[in-house]
């Protein structure tokens, strides 16, 4: 389990501390914000790409060996990140970040239900959860004090010890498992990865390359989807799992983790420019003023891990997704008066939301899926994750090329209302639960 947890927590603490890392990176490299989001847009779209073919290839080669090679290839492009001189080569090692990440988070909860029986599997995701919390906490500060001494380069370069690491502890400790004899697709995983590349390459290159080409891509994206749909009919374990989608409570549950991570995806890479820009705070407070919402994140997790063992997920992640809503709606209407209480409260609020939804999911997720879909369902736990977060992201380059300085505060405000969408998204399973 230290093992799984400390490859969790390399890539969530790489994530949060680029995004706490973007008005930096977009001064040190001469770009416009819009287009340093590109860092982040590059990653995810690597990781969405890669994420459902990994999944697949792990139920036929064994999670061990795709998460040692994942971290092996996200060690070597965090070093090519380290060592970029332009936006173009520091978003093309991003992308080869995505691809190891990919390949390690698409097994991160199939390992996790590997170890922990069937009735403590929320506790086992609650432990997960947590993890993620306190990286995400750390990640912002750790990121402000470091950008204060050193440049935004050395936040990818800590990425080589930490890595050897967890890569030395999951040699030594992953269990092994046998590799099923059914063969791999790469056709099938090919046309998987355009889909869903052309899908949100689409949404993110609508600001700076206009209509056409954002259309271009997905009708692009449309024709290899029902490509590869029609190729994988009729197979017991299909790439993208539409067997899986097919039960009520999976399909709802992806869409709610979907339709949140999208809410924080437009959270965090807006939050950065509104602390600083908005709220006229510096670099080092905004890692701080951040950090609140992913402390109580950690401290709850574990909590609500617990809970979803005993009350619906349904119910706990409908009330989380509305204080996070009422969260974000409250940051939004701060100006820079506001005293660094109010913004800690806020951001507390965004925070408690997000826990009570979080474990509760993943448990939901997990728990709905047979035990021989595991990779299967872990892959669309990281996929939905994750396109929910790319979305976010090209959001809030949407929201810059449309508002401008006001970019920030949209993104909050669509953050919001997302939020919402996801709650009634949670609620929904309530009646499934009651129908079944």
């Amino acid at each position: 389990m230290a093992a799984v947890l400390m490859a969790v927590s390399l890539v969530t603490l790489d994530s949060s501390m680029t995004n706490i890392a973007l008005p930096a990176i977009a001064l040190g490299l001469q770009t416009q914000p819009a287009e340093a989001i590109w860092v982040v847009n590059a990653y995810q779209l690597a990781v969405v790409a890669a994420l459902l073919p990994c999944a697949a290839l792990a139920d036929r080669v064994g999670a061990r060996r795709l998460h040692l090679a994942g971290l092996a290839v996200f060690v070597l492009a965090s070093v090519l990140s380290a060592l970029a001189w332009s936006l173009p080569t520091l978003a093309l090692g991003r992308a080869l970040q995505g691809l190891g990440a990919a390949a390690t988070m698409s097994v991160n909860i199939a390992l996790v239900r590997q170890l922990y029986p069937a009735h403590r599997l929320g506790r086992g995701v609650g432990l997960n959860a947590l993890v993620v919390g306190v990286s995400f906490a750390i990640g912002p500060t750790l990121a402000s004090l470091l950008l204060a001494v050193a440049p935004w380069p050395w936040l990818y370069a800590l990425n080589l010890p930490l890595g050897a690491l967890a890569f030395a502890v999951a040699y030594a400790s992953l269990p092994r498992s046998a590799p099923r004899a059914a063969p791999f697709d790469a056709l099938t995983a090919l046309l998987t990865a355009l889909t869903f590349a052309c899908a949100l390459g689409a949404l993110a290159t609508a600001v700076q390359h206009g209509a056409a080409a954002a259309l271009t891509l997905a009708l692009f994206g449309l024709v290899s989807g029902a490509a590869m749909l029609r190729r994988q009919a009729g197979q017991p374990a299909p790439i993208l799992p539409m067997d899986l989608l097919r039960r009520p409570l999976f399909a709802l549950s992806v869409a709610t983790s979907m339709a949140s991570f999208t809410a924080q995806g437009l959270a965090f890479v807006s939050l950065p420019f509104f602390i600083e820009r908005v709220l006229l705070r510096d670099a080092v407070q905004t890692g701080f003023l951040i950090a609140p919402w992913a402390i109580v994140v950690a401290a709850g997790a574990p909590l609500a891990g617990r809970l979803s063992d005993r009350y619906p997920p349904g119910l706990l992640g409908g009330i989380g997704l509305l204080l996070l809503s009422a969260g974000l709606a409250l940051l939004a209407i701060l100006t820079p008066e506001a005293s660094t209480g109010k913004i800690v409260w806020c951001m507390a609020l965004c925070g408690l939301g997000f826990a009570l939804f979080q474990s509760p999911n993943l448990n939901a997720l997990m728990s709905s899926a047979p035990p021989e879909r595991s990779g299967g369902a872990s892959g669309m736990v990281a996929m939905a994750r994750l396109n929910g977060q790319a979305i976010g992201a090209a959001l809030v380059a949407l929201c810059f090329g449309l508002a401008g300085e006001r970019g920030p505060v949209w993104a909050l405000w669509l953050g919001a209302g997302v939020a919402c969408v996801a709650a009634l998204a949670s609620s929904a399973r309530l009646l499934v639960a009651r129908s079944a």
